[in-house]
């Protein structure tokens, strides 16, 4: 069964018709998903600091460097999502609704999954340490919270978060090269194969120039006192057989 693709539109409040540009949805979409989302998964994995014993400082602005990663990361996100979500409705309300192919499957997961991640940060739970507002700095009992515990609530929260990404940027792709198969751009079809290998080779760099440094020692450090800290040294001793 072949899909026909319209190349004009009616708007039922203004009651007009008008064509429909699908290059623009498509630059649309594959600037959300393969240059804006990428970049602020990136950057959050390569940009935190490198540990200290207390990590990040007390009082830093969201938008200084040691928080920057983070704004960057949800701002970026939060606005992929909410152009995703726009330009995905806006090209169901041209074509008359949801056309089931492929394609549209592949989108629908995406944004579905792209959603999903923006509600899921808000159960993420408190963060706590010592660089919390309403903690005192030389009383640990006040440090509390769900990150810096690492309470079941956000452990599994990350596992959801991380994975939900990586899944979402899969069906990303899916969606992409089903849509290319329909209403080809070759100028797409290049950046795409180019983003890539880029990414590649600038994952491997900074990898390799030791840039991926573990979230809970960046933002809370490395002192062994730390709870996931220590509880990560006492399952390390354990798995090995020995006694911290």
């Amino acid at each position: 069964m072949t899909y026909e693709i319209p190349t004009e539109g009616r708007i039922p409040l203004l009651d007009i018709t008008i064509p429909i540009h699908w290059d623009n949805h498509a630059i649309l979409m594959f600037g959300i998903w393969f240059v804006l989302v990428p970049a602020a998964v990136m950057f959050l994995r390569f940009g935190k600091i490198r540990p200290t014993p207390y990590g990040i400082p007390r009082g830093t602005s969201k938008w200084a460097w040691p928080e920057l990663p983070w704004t960057l990361h949800k701002l970026s996100l939060y606005a992929g999502i909410f152009l995703a979500v726009g330009g995905a409705g806006f090209a169901m309300l041209l074509s008359g609704g949801f056309s089931g192919t492929l394609h549209a499957w592949f989108g629908l997961g995406t944004i579905g999954l792209g959603v999903l991640q923006g509600g899921s940060a808000w159960l993420r739970g408190s963060h706590g340490g010592r660089k919390a507002a309403e903690a005192d700095p030389e009383d640990r009992a006040t440090w509390g919270g769900d990150h810096f515990d690492m309470t079941p609530q956000r452990w599994w929260f990350e596992a959801y978060h991380k994975t939900a990404g990586y899944f979402a940027l899969f069906l990303a792709l899916g969606a992409v090269t089903t849509g290319l198969s329909q209403f080809w751009m070759p100028g797409i079809a290049i950046a795409l194969a180019g983003i890539f290998l880029a990414g590649f080779v600038a994952a491997v760099i900074l990898q390799g120039r030791g840039h991926n440094h573990d979230t809970y020692q960046s933002v809370y450090g490395n002192h062994p006192e730390h709870p996931f800290n220590r509880k990560r040294y006492h399952g390390m001793f354990k798995a090995q057989g020995k006694k911290p």
